[in-house]
């Protein structure tokens, strides 16, 4: 059986992609070079941060093409986090609203990429 082990974001410049994400996990990266930068999540994820510009084969994707998606506990903390987020000038693409899923939002990285946090229905 496999398992995801790295989410890979394409992105413009990897040492500003390594301060927007640096600032919001709470961590440094594990590796970082002028064209690549590593975040090792507690769960085991990596999330990597490669430039567009020397990805090979060369990337044909929009950024908002996808997400990345946080799981917080309850409503209150979906408020919370948008709140800490839209106070560092994330830009929010979603208001928090409930949906059939859950409570959510959703804001945008540098690249466009977009960050969903949300609690799950029954959480």
């Amino acid at each position: 059986m496999l398992n995801v082990d790295f989410v890979l974001l394409y992105v413009d410049s990897p040492a500003a992609s390594v301060a927007f994400y640096s600032d919001l996990l709470g961590r440094p990266p594990v590796e970082a070079s002028p064209t690549f930068a590593m975040f090792a999540m507690e769960s085991g994820l990596m999330l990597g941060l490669w430039s567009r510009h020397t990805v090979e084969p060369k990337a044909t994707v929009l950024p908002a093409s996808s997400e990345i998606a946080f799981v917080v506990p309850n409503a209150d903390a979906v408020r919370a986090t948008h709140a800490d987020w839209a106070a560092r000038g994330l830009t929010i693409a979603q208001e928090p609203t409930a949906m059939d899923f859950g409570d959510t939002f959703v804001a945008l990285d540098p690249d466009g990429h977009r960050l969903r946090v949300f609690a799950p229905n029954g959480h």
